[in-house]
């Protein structure tokens, strides 16, 4: 298997609290209690995604959506 450079995760606050993180090429979801709880379980998720030929590389991206009534 070809070796991944990066992966891209975005991740939202869930609306029970706390973080939900997921890719856009990749089948990998995964969920954490804080931020720092979050980034251990994405490396966790990709090691176990990828046998071999993980990425070297996770990129972690935090988006809050906002209703704005004008």
């Amino acid at each position: 298997m070809e070796t991944q450079k990066e992966i891209v995760f975005i991740a939202v606050e869930s609306e029970d609290g706390g973080y939900i993180e997921k890719t856009e090429r990749y089948s990998i979801f995964t969920q954490g209690d804080t931020w720092e709880e979050l980034l251990e379980m994405i490396k966790d998720a990709v090691k176990c995604h990828f046998d071999e030929g993980a990425p070297k590389y996770v990129h972690a991206r935090f988006v809050k959506d906002v209703t704005i009534a004008v």
